[in-house]
């Protein structure tokens, strides 16, 4: 039998999510999207859940958006995977292993923290293949890394380890590798030892007022989005990433 995209189970008052689409690099398309959205619509809804961690495969984290899938991937609740525009009350841990690239960057700068064994890698790769990220990265980057960091990472591609997401802010805790789940359970436990009441409030508070600047942020992307849509440079990265193959740039 086909295994599902994605698998949940409940850890005492926590649930952990995971995505598992490991042939695909737990990429996201409509299906996935729709069950990362169901597990996460049960996250907020099921009073017994105080907490979420959201992991991949025990080798990979998630490479975003899978390009086949031409952009559907937007859920009523979530937006894009059924993630990146959920407004949460209740907080969730992005457990890394491996690989989190372009989307999956994005997929883990939604969550409140992160979690990252020591031989993970977070990247935003899209100027390599002529595009621009598209989830939220282009305003949620720079809110979450030093600024010039995240010029760094969407202006050249080039990933980070974890020790260096680590040094900056954006990763909470470095575990051993394959021990990501297991170092976020330790930490969703320390917030469970908490009044969930107080916990709901403050992260909706921070929440708040993070979300102020969304449109704005929204806005950019869309402009940045519009820019390169009929450009022959993107049409050209799109093909080289298919045809496995350097692209040859025109700059138009």
């Amino acid at each position: 039998m086909t295994e599902p995209l994605v698998i949940t189970r409940r850890e005492g008052r926590v649930m952990v999510i995971s995505i598992n689409r490991q042939a695909k690099r737990n990429s996201i398309d409509r299906a996935t999207a729709d069950a990362l959205d169901s597990a996460l619509n049960t996250l907020d809804d099921d009073p017994d859940v105080w907490v979420g961690v959201l992991t991949g495969t025990p080798t990979r984290f998630s490479a975003g958006s899978d390009l086949t899938a031409g952009g559907d991937y937007f859920t009523e609740r979530g937006g894009e995977y059924g993630i990146i525009r959920r407004r949460r009350r209740k907080p969730l841990i992005a457990a890394v292993e491996g690989y989190a690239l372009g989307g999956g960057m994005e997929i883990v700068l939604a969550c409140d923290l992160v979690v990252a064994a020591s031989d993970a890698r977070f990247g935003l790769p899209e100027v390599k293949i002529g595009v621009v990220p598209t989830c939220s990265a282009l305003f949620r980057a720079p809110q979450a890394l030093p600024l010039n960091l995240a010029r760094e990472m969407i202006l050249t591609g080039a990933p980070i380890d974890a020790g260096r997401a680590h040094a900056v802010g954006l990763v909470n805790v470095v575990s051993e590798p394959g021990g990501a789940v297991v170092a976020a359970l330790e930490l969703a436990g320390s917030i469970c030892a908490n009044s969930p009441t107080s916990v709901q409030a403050c992260l909706s508070a921070i929440n708040e007022v993070l979300a102020v600047t969304d449109d704005l942020g929204w806005a950019a992307t869309g402009h940045a989005m519009e820019a390169i849509r009929d450009a022959e440079d993107t049409r050209e990265g799109i093909s080289a990433f298919f045809e496995r193959r350097p692209p040859e740039w025109k700059g138009r």
